[in-house]
């Protein structure tokens, strides 16, 4: 028998009667990460890990009724051990692992093995089946070291500086927006981060996880020549957003390796920067855990599922779930 099996409300497992990562409302759910594609409302309860707890306060609401644990730390339900291990994504997200009469499944959640020194590093997980994300499972996509991308970016920005023209870069407001502001240079001009970021922040502040705030963007956007902004996409087709003076805008995306990722949005710029793991990545991952059989979600999956039968000889699939991955539509 499956240890998970994926039904209409999402990833099952029967024998524990918990959930992982579900879409519909369900008694027990246990989450990877904050993202509003993995952790949505109307749960009964939710476990995740510690660093997750404040988040999903936030977006999900105060008085949900939720369990933080450690990475490592197993618990049993019904018999069925959890662990959640670091999954190097954003900060709190998590790889689940079942296990049950010798049996392991690890569910990745989203992921990335390369270290980006805000969240606790992705850690690879032995077990026999692995459901993992495909949100760049092509051969195109394969990212450069985080620093080169950061010189790139603060180049840009000082450039633009040097010209009077205000920087605006558009990234998701939980997990790139924080990594982004660890590595800007000061020293160039200002930085600024719309509410939606500054708001994820300051919970992250006030929990003693993460230190780096941005200033507020105030009224009057003519006054930020030579600064720079972080920003959702969505927020430059707004009143808001249409607001600044011959503004440089640019995106920081795993699409941004792609032509049409740039034309999409009419871009200036692109720096490639994810919070998912590239081409080579998920393959590292997957060898690493020695999984005999795989399970591929959202992404790329059928042609990565391909690959993995061809190139590997691993039994390997794919299955339709909610999660979308990386999306510009932010």
């Amino acid at each position: 028998m499956d240890l998970l099996i994926n039904n209409a409300n999402g990833l099952y497992c029967p024998i524990a009667d918990v959930y992982i990562d579900p879409w519909r409302p369900v008694e027990k759910a246990l989450i990877t990460h904050g993202h509003s594609d993995h952790a949505r409302t109307g749960h009964t309860k939710y476990i995740a890990h510690n660093h997750s707890v404040p988040i999903l306060k936030s977006r999900l609401g105060k008085n949900i009724n939720i369990h933080g644990v450690k990475f490592g730390e197993s618990f049993s339900i019904n018999g069925v051990s959890c662990t959640f291990y670091p999954a190097g994504h954003i900060i709190g997200s998590a790889q689940i692992k079942l296990s049950y009469k010798g049996e392991d499944w690890v569910v990745t959640g989203d992921y990335k093995i390369q270290k980006d020194g805000v969240c606790t590093p992705f850690e690879p997980v032995k077990c026999h089946t692995i459901i993992t994300e495909s949100t760049f499972g092509l051969p195109v996509f394969q990212w450069k070291p985080q620093a080169t991308v950061f010189e790139q970016i603060n180049h840009w920005w000082k450039t633009n500086a040097e010209n009077n023209r205000t920087s605006i870069i558009c990234t998701y407001s939980l997990g790139k927006a924080q990594r982004i502001l660890k590595y800007l240079d000061p020293s160039i001009g200002s930085i600024y981060a719309h509410d939606s970021i500054n708001k994820i922040n300051q919970v992250l502040n006030e929990a003693g996880i993460y230190h780096n705030q941005a200033k507020k963007v105030v009224k009057d956007l003519r006054t930020f020549q030579k600064d720079i902004i972080l920003t959702p996409p969505n927020t430059l087709k707004s009143k808001w957003g249409k607001q600044f003076v011959n503004p440089s805008i640019a995106m920081a995306s795993g699409w941004m390796a792609i032509q049409s990722g740039r034309k999409r949005f009419g871009l200036e710029t692109g720096f490639v920067l994810s919070d998912h793991a590239d081409w080579n990545g998920l393959n590292k991952a997957i060898i690493a855990s020695e999984a005999e059989r795989v399970i591929v979600t959202h992404g790329y999956k059928k042609a990565y599922a391909q690959w993995l039968q061809t190139e590997y000889g691993l039994n390997a699939q794919s299955i339709d779930t909610a999660f979308v991955g990386e999306s510009p539509e932010i």
